[in-house]
């Protein structure tokens, strides 16, 4: 008898994510630590005044503690991220990363280049506004 590793068990177990365009990952863990962790690195160039930088930092954290303290079980993994199947997390993981690296792009925590009409920013009761 051959003892399997839980990526190949996996793939043996799970046929398909049943989600169009969303295959079955082989070894999805490790590739979940890795995109956080180049997520955390992109973040760590915003800088650290940016709500942005802020936020995401703690959820992309947030998450890889997770990851990193299920020892390689997926299903405990799905739950705690409550994000659907592992393979939804890579693709949010993914998604993330790609933000991150076009808010670096955009500098988006630099100040408008020009005032915005005025009312522009008044919803919901919130008459500040963050541009002045």
């Amino acid at each position: 008898m051959f003892r399997l590793t839980r990526p190949l068990l996996q793939q043996a177990l799970k046929k398909t994510t049943g989600i169009t365009g969303l295959a079955v990952h082989p070894n999805p863990l490790p590739e979940l630590v890795r995109t956080y962790e180049s997520t955390l690195s992109v973040l760590s160039t915003i800088p650290q005044t940016s709500v942005y930088r802020q936020s995401a930092e703690a959820l992309t954290k947030h998450k890889l503690d997770i990851v990193k303290g299920a020892n390689g079980d997926v299903a405990s993994v799905e739950r705690r991220l409550d994000e659907g199947q592992i393979e939804e997390s890579l693709d949010i993981a993914q998604d993330e990363l790609r933000v991150a690296e076009n808010m670096l792009e955009w500098k988006a925590w630099e100040p408008l280049e020009e005032r915005p009409p005025a009312g522009q920013w008044e919803y919901f009761g919130n008459t500040s506004n963050p541009a002045s």
